[in-house]
């Protein structure tokens, strides 16, 4: 019952992600009977310049951008603390699986965490999900940044509203995501530490005693996959950060509703390198439809660039 329950959360993030990509997977079949809903889902995901005037009904500004970094800053960095004080309480990888999974069974009534392979495995996971969430973090708060300071949005700019809301789901799922093998077992601490400060208070709490080495040890000991990863992770974020400065440049040299082509970094072999660097399915309908604006927009358009993948879309 107990290892069911820990699957649930998991299957229903699993679900939900489904649900969320399948229609633009399906819809990107070049099918002419799914226009139509190729057509419906780009229409969700326009915003700002390539949203047509005439498509204003259910807008809201896109300065409402900041909402999902708020958001996501607080819901990622609360899963961060949480999931890393989990993780060095419980399960630190110096101390043998008896010596925490009875502590484990005692503060959470039974925990996913066994013994042997299962126990190697856990630890795993649970420093694994502390090291994706710390990606995450670097991100939002990059991110967060970015709308605050760097990007000028033009005041007739909106978006879909269902777009607002695909986007705020994204940043409350996918932080979650990154933890849902662990999330149950770290609500369960967060719990049964609450109640027992409640309960005997603040004076006859045990003293809370942290090795710095052990907080940061585990990670870098999950493997070189995951360093490679990072790299990857970094050099992406790096390129998002020029190219998003060098969009805010543009609005901040012109009048509020001028457009400009930009260039430098990646903008000079594709037109959406900011969508590149994060590439995710929904993207991709607003990079194609970018690119499109841009050679509508522009006759001195670079005929070389590509949408958002070079030498491919």
């Amino acid at each position: 019952m107990e290892l069911e329950m820990h699957m649930v959360l998991p299957q229903l993030l699993r679900l939900a992600w489904i649900a969320g990509t399948l229609p633009i997977l399906i819809a990107s079949i070049p099918i002419p009977k799914l226009k139509f809903l190729h057509t419906i889902l780009l229409g969700f995901a326009r915003r700002g310049k390539i949203m047509h005037s005439s498509s204003q009904k259910f807008t809201l500004p896109q300065r409402f951008f900041l909402h999902f970094y708020i958001v996501a800053s607080i819901w990622t960095t609360f899963l961060l603390v949480t999931t890393w004080c989990y993780a060095y309480t419980m399960v630190p990888p110096v101390r043998e699986s008896s010596a925490y999974s009875t502590i484990t069974s005692y503060l959470i009534g039974g925990s996913a965490l066994g013994t042997g392979s299962t126990t190697m495995l856990q630890r795993h996971a649970v420093w694994q999900a502390v090291f994706l969430l710390l990606l995450m973090e670097a991100q939002v708060l990059r991110r967060l940044f970015e709308t605050i300071y760097v990007f000028k949005y033009s005041p007739s700019a909106c978006m879909h509203v269902l777009g607002y809301l695909t986007g705020m789901f994204f940043y409350l799922a996918a932080p979650l995501s990154l933890c849902a093998d662990c999330a149950l077992d770290v609500f369960y601490f967060l719990v049964n530490l609450v109640t027992k400060f409640i309960v005997i208070g603040k004076d006859h709490m045990p003293p809370v005693e942290v090795e710095l080495w052990q907080v940061v040890n585990p990670l870098f000991r999950l493997g070189w996959r995951h360093w490679i990863g990072a790299t990857v992770f970094f050099w992406g974020w790096i390129h998002q950060q020029r190219c998003h400065k060098i969009l805010g440049s543009l609005r901040n040299s012109r009048q509020a509703e001028e457009y400009a082509i930009p260039h430098g970094d990646w903008f000079e072999i594709v037109s959406s390198p900011h969508y590149l660097s994060e590439m995710l399915a929904n993207l991709s309908f607003a990079a194609v439809e970018t690119h499109r604006w841009y050679h509508q927009k522009f006759e001195d358009y670079p005929s070389s660039r590509f949408a958002v993948i070079p030498y491919i879309l």
